[in-house]
């Protein structure tokens, strides 16, 4: 999980939402990971069963979703799938707020291939990574979105690096042309959240392995609009 804004404390502030986001919306969240990063911890259990304070990451993500107005999930699972399912079905409450199906693909699919196995994404829908813990106004996104025609949107952070050295910069011939001690450099980082209108299927064939960032670099080969959403907020 990338880190943002950084907090002292474990509580996730999840102010009430300004707005819905839409009725009937769908999310699509990205669990099949196999957490390399958390190792040896993601050996014996997925990455978004990490627990933050006493709930998991996923239990944080769905019910921020809920509180969006989002009433159906698709998982898509692969790495220890069935620890993922036994929680959601020992979690009669997170049921009743939302439908929740699984989409396993025969082979890993990347972190976008395996949005085209499934069925009914019909209308604007969200993808979320699924360890995910941010208090973004999905609203606020939706509109944004929309706005702006966008076939594509991606929420983004303002990250935010100091560099540990000087940086020389040089001209052809290797001359100096400025110095400087130890710069901060802001980059537009995806914070693993973004908005889909259903026309994006038709650049993800059904079966291909495909990453996120591949399909922002053919979309926007074929001249499509891909927008980005700043948020400030927590992450």
């Amino acid at each position: 999980m990338g880190n943002g804004r950084q907090r002292c404390s474990w509580v996730v502030p999840f102010p009430v939402p300004t707005m819905l986001a839409s009725p009937a919306m769908k999310a699509v969240i990205l669990a099949g990971g196999k957490g390399r990063r958390l190792r040896p911890f993601s050996v014996v259990f997925p990455k978004p069963l990490a627990p933050i304070g006493d709930s998991p990451i996923l239990e944080h993500l769905i019910r921020f979703l809920v509180r969006h107005g989002v009433t159906e999930l698709v998982l898509c699972v692969d790495h220890l799938a069935e620890l993922i399912q036994a929680f959601l079905e020992s979690r009669a409450d997170l049921r009743s707020q939302v439908s929740v199906r699984y989409v396993r693909d025969e082979k890993p699919g990347g972190t976008a291939g395996p949005i085209a196995a499934i069925d009914g994404l019909t209308s604007t829908f969200l993808v979320a990574n699924g360890d995910l813990v941010t208090d973004l106004d999905v609203g606020t996104m939706l509109e944004h979105h929309r706005a702006r025609g966008a076939i594509l949107t991606i929420a983004t952070y303002a990250r935010r690096t100091q560099l540990p050295y000087g940086l020389v910069r040089t001209d052809d011939e290797g001359l100096v042309r400025a110095y400087d001690e130890k710069p901060t450099l802001s980059h537009e980082v995806s914070i693993g959240f973004s908005m889909y209108e259903p026309e994006v299927l038709r650049y993800i064939p059904r079966g291909e392995y495909l990453d996120f960032p591949d399909l922002v670099r053919r979309l926007v080969a074929a001249g499509e609009k891909v927008g980005t959403f700043r948020w400030d907020g927590y992450w």
